[in-house]
């Protein structure tokens, strides 16, 4: 990919019962966690999917894709972060429970732009 920006989308299906849960998380642990190693939030937002789901997806900027992956590794290497998200889980009923019955859909996306430069 070279040295150009790169842009991921992270894309949730939530359970309309779990979007609070879902949100704190973000904000008090994966959010500081992210912009410590480096990523760009571009922003976030949700909008309703279903009756009983909401879709949730943020947009970060990265230098490069070699950037994106140094991030990634940092992000998934800090010890103190992983402990925070493994508790986490745990107080939810633990990840496969957490994946199963409140996170039904999760995808991480290089978004490719649509304009000509």
């Amino acid at each position: 990919m070279g040295n150009k920006l790169v842009y991921r989308r992270k894309f949730y299906i939530v359970k309309n019962d779990f979007v609070d849960v879902f949100n704190n998380h973000f904000n008090e642990s994966n959010l500081p966690n992210q912009l410590k190693h480096g990523a760009r939030l571009i922003g976030r937002w949700m909008i309703p999917n279903s009756e009983d789901t909401t879709e949730r997806f943020a947009i970060w900027e990265y230098d490069s894709y070699e950037d994106y992956v140094k991030i990634e590794s940092n992000v998934r290497s800090d010890e103190a972060h992983v402990k925070r998200v493994q508790e986490w889980y745990l107080q939810y009923g633990g990840r496969d429970h957490v994946i199963n019955n409140y996170l039904l859909k999760v995808r991480n996306e290089e978004l490719k732009t649509a304009v000509n430069q």
